[in-house]
């Protein structure tokens, strides 16, 4: 039997047995996804990289990574307003999160009171548990600690800190950062 004939007398809905899209009198463009036994497309690099329940780094292995531990240490600003970006999605900048942190810590003499709520807003995110006891404890006592966890958690799922979450997005669609050019615009 000839497979175009084959194909043409397949249901509109179900695929044809040569894993091709059924005919239906609209055009598809590829990929044609309607083979059975087909997988999913992998996840975006930082959308599932640790596992939940778990921190990919403890609290105290802030010397795992001894840049961002120095930097920390000496100017918590910067890696707060780096955790802040990434975790608020861009609404807000690394700059504006280091600038509000600074802030407080001037005006109150404890920042932990406010980079205590993006420990829960990350946790909330990737499922993580609170450990090893409640996320205002472990900004009180071990404020550079948990920053450089939270860090380290942020660098271990795939984001350059460096880049903050536009450059990370536009990273991973490198084809969508441009519009494409139109020659002309409208006449009539």
């Amino acid at each position: 039997m000839d497979p175009y004939v084959a194909q043409k007398s397949t249901p509109p809905s179900a695929p044809s047995a040569y894993g091709q899209p059924p005919v239906t009198g609209i055009p598809l463009s590829p990929p044609y996804n309607y083979v059975h036994n087909s997988q999913p497309p992998p996840p975006l690099p930082h959308a599932h990289a640790g596992a939940p329940g778990e921190w990919s780094t403890g609290l105290c292995d802030c010397f795992s990574d001894v840049s961002n531990c120095c930097i920390t240490f000496w100017c918590p600003c910067i890696t707060f307003g780096q955790i802040a970006e990434i975790i608020d999605r861009g609404s807000t900048s690394c700059g504006a999160s280091g600038a509000l942190y600074t802030l407080i810590a001037f005006v109150t003499g404890c920042p932990c009171i406010y980079s205590c709520f993006y420990r829960s807003k990350m946790r909330r995110q990737y499922m993580l548990p609170e450990n090893p006891c409640a996320d205002c404890l472990v900004h009180c006592f071990c404020e550079s600690c948990a920053l450089c966890q939270e860090y380290r958690e942020l660098k271990n799922r795939g984001f350059d800190m460096y880049l903050g979450w536009h450059g990370n997005v536009e990273g991973q669609n490198p084809a969508m950062t441009m519009a494409p050019a139109v020659q002309g615009g409208m006449s009539r």
